[in-house]
């Protein structure tokens, strides 16, 4: 049996595991000075549900096996930090948490991922997100995410529904 369901404050040793073993897939992709080990500490998920982010599960056999973030942030709802392990990687969880967000919301969506996480763009792509164009996604990431200058060069930002 499986269901989607808000994330709680006790599970967050157990959502930084899930970042944490599904981020090692940007290990040799995204630029070097970009990773870090862990990917996602501690006082970094803090700082997120701190901010506003409200994780939400997909929970199998009693085990969270995917999470995903909304935040939302002005006039839109930023998709924050979405995970699967990796032994359920390709068996729909992402694309139901993010189902689940979509069907509950009416608002522009925008997530940020890296732009050489091909997996992640097409991902998105395949869910009715488009890609901004450059010039628009610079000015998106720096209106809507608190982000390093490094980070705004090496990402990506899609919108559903696509932007004007």
């Amino acid at each position: 049996m499986s269901r989607i369901r808000p994330c709680r404050d006790d599970e967050r040793t157990t959502i930084l595991g899930i970042v944490n073993a599904a981020a090692e897939a940007y290990r040799g992709v995204i630029p070097e000075d970009c990773w870090h080990e862990p990917y996602m500490p501690l006082r970094e998920l803090d700082s997120e549900i701190a901010a506003g982010v409200a994780f939400w599960g997909y929970e199998a056999e009693g085990a969270l096996v995917g999470i995903m973030g909304i935040q939302p942030v002005r006039d839109v709802d930023l998709i924050r930090h979405a995970y699967v392990v990796p032994a359920s990687q390709r068996r729909c969880v992402g694309g139901a948490l993010l189902q689940h967000f979509r069907g509950s919301n009416t608002r522009q969506m925008l997530v940020g991922t890296w732009e050489a996480a091909e997996w992640a763009v097409s991902f998105y792509r395949r869910r009715g997100f488009e890609l901004a164009s450059p010039e628009r996604k610079v000015a998106l990431l720096k209106s809507y995410w608190t982000v390093p200058d490094r980070q705004i060069e090496t990402s990506v930002v899609l919108a559903n529904p696509p932007l004007d």
